[in-house]
C-alpha cells in the first residue's frame, strides 16, 4: 500500500479499496500523469474533496492582497509586468497608502494581508520591514468574528498574518521580514522542467528558484509555491513533475491556474489553459498535501466564464491568487454551481487602490471599482452559498 495512503490511515484509520488505486498512483510523475487523462475524474473530484474536508474542514478562508508596486526586474516571458513592457503605466504606492489599504481591509474582517509585487529593488528589506511590523500591530475587530471563534476572542487580541509575494530575494531579506512579522511566503516556481523554465525565464534558474523555497522553509514561513497549466511545451508529465516539487518542498500554500496569454509578452497569441486541466491540478494537489492551503485563483475564475457563481462579485477576476492563467472548462466533471468542489478552500481579494489595479497585468483582465467593505460581504454570501464557512 502506498506511503501517501497508509498516511490517511493513519489519520483517518480508513483507506477505502475503491480509493486505493487513485492513491498508488500519488507515488510516482507516470502514475500521476495518468491521473490527469482520465476520461472520467470524478472519483478523484470526490476523494479530493472529502480529503479537504477531513484534513481542513468547511472553512473557505478569504485574504486580502495589496498589489504595491508592479516594477520587476525580471524579464518573464509570461508575464505583464516583465521588465520589457513598456505598454503599461509603472508604480509603487508609498508607505502610507499600503497601510490605509491594509487597515481598511483588516477593518472588513480580513486576517491576512498579502503583500505582493514585482521584483522592486526600491523595496528594500528594512523599507518593507517598517510596513510589516506596522500591519502586524493592526487588531481584528471582534465584531468581525462570528460563531464558535468569538470564545478565541476573549482571549488576546488577533492581529493579521502577513504573505509576502515580492519574488526571488537574498536570504537576509527573507530573514529581516520574517523577523519582522511575516508568516507566510508565496513564490511560485512556475514551472519543475528545467528547460522549460529557462526558455520562459531568461533571467533566472529553476535551480535558484527551488533554492529559495527551501530556505524561506528553513526561515520557518509558511512557504508557498505553484506554477500554471497549459504553458506552450508542457505535458502531463511535467505537470506530475510539478505536483511532486510542491510535495518535495514540501510546501502549505500552493496556487495552481492556467496559463493565460498575454498580449504585451512574448507568449502573445499562445493559447489558453485548460480549466479542467488546472481543476484536476488541484485535487490532485489536496491528495498529495491535505492540510495545505489550497486557493481557488484568479485566473481560473476568470476563464471559467461559464460557472455561475463566482468567488467575487462583478466577475471572479477580482479573485487574486496567483500568475497563472486558463480557457473554457474541457470537460463538466466539476459542478458549475460549487467552484470550491475540487479541493480549494482559499479566496484571494483584491484591495488595491483603483488607481493602480489595472496596471497590475500579469495577464488581462477586468475589475470592477474596489469596495472592500461591500466585497468581502458579497464573497461571504458566495462561499456560504456553496455550504462552506468563510473566515
Amino acid at each position: 500500500m502506498s506511503g501517501i495512503c497508509t498516511k490517511n490511515m493513519e489519520r483517518n484509520d480508513i483507506c477505502p479499496d475503491d480509493t486505493e488505486p487513485i492513491y498508488l498512483k500519488l507515488d510516482s510523475e507516470e502514475g500521476i500523469a495518468s491521473l490527469l487523462t482520465m476520461d472520467d475524474f470524478t472519483a478523484v473530484y470526490e476523494l479530493a474533496d472529502k480529503t479537504r474536508r477531513e484534513a481542513v474542514g468547511d472553512t473557505v478562508h478569504l485574504r486580502a492582497i495589496i498589489e504595491f508596486s508592479n516594477v520587476c526586474r525580471r524579464q518573464c516571458r509570461y508575464c505583464g509586468l516583465n521588465r520589457d513592457n513598456r505598454d503599461i503605466p509603472r508604480y509603487r504606492m508609498s508607505r502610507e497608502e499600503i497601510l490605509a489599504s491594509a487597515e481598511a481591509a483588516v477593518k472588513a474582517g480580513y486576517r491576512t494581508i498579502v503583500l505582493q509585487s514585482g521584483e522592486d529593488d526600491h523595496f528594500t528589506s528594512e523599507r518593507l520591514a517598517d510596513i510589516i511590523r506596522e500591519i502586524k500591530k493592526m487588531e481584528i475587530r471582534r465584531s468581525r468574528v462570528s460563531g464558535s471563534d468569538r470564545a478565541a476572542m476573549a482571549g488576546p487580541l488577533l492581529h493579521p498574518a502577513v504573505t509576502v509575494s515580492c519574488g526571488e530575494r537574498p536570504r537576509q531579506d527573507y530573514e529581516v521580514w520574517r523577523k519582522a512579522g511575516a508568516d507566510r511566503y508565496l513564490l511560485k516556481h512556475e514551472t519543475a522542467d528545467p528547460e522549460l523554465y529557462d526558455r520562459l525565464h531568461p533571467c533566472g534558474t529553476l535551480e535558484e528558484r527551488i533554492r529559495c523555497l527551501k530556505t524561506l522553509k528553513e526561515l520557518g514561513y509558511e512557504t508557498g509555491s505553484g506554477f500554471m497549466v497549459g504553458l506552450p511545451g508542457q505535458t502531463p508529465l511535467t505537470l506530475a513533475k510539478d505536483l511532486l516539487l510542491l510535495k518535495e518542498i514540501p510546501c502549505r500554500m500552493a496556487g495552481i491556474g492556467p496559463f493565460i496569454s498575454n498580449p504585451k509578452t512574448p507568449l502573445a497569441g499562445e493559447p489558453d489553459g485548460d480549466t479542467e486541466m488546472a481543476r484536476r491540478a488541484v485535487a490532485v494537489a489536496r491528495l498529495l498535501l491535505p492540510e495545505a492551503n489550497l486557493p481557488l485563483t484568479t485566473s481560473l475564475s476568470i476563464l471559467s466564464g461559464k460557472e455561475k457563481k463566482k468567488a467575487g462579485s462583478g466577475g471572479a477576476g477580482d479573485v487574486k491568487s496567483g500568475e497563472a492563467g486558463g480557457n473554457e472548462s474541457s470537460g463538466d466533471a466539476l459542478p458549475a454551481e460549487n467552484p470550491f468542489a475540487f479541493g480549494a478552500n482559499v479566496v484571494m481579494k483584491k484591495v488595491t487602490p483603483d488607481k493602480y489595479k489595472e496596471a497590475y497585468e500579469i495577464y488581462p483582465a477586468r475589475f470592477k471599482a474596489t469596495d472592500v467593505e461591500g466585497d468581502r460581504q458579497e464573497l461571504e454570501e458566495l462561499i456560504r452559498s456553496c455550504g462552506r464557512i468563510p473566515l
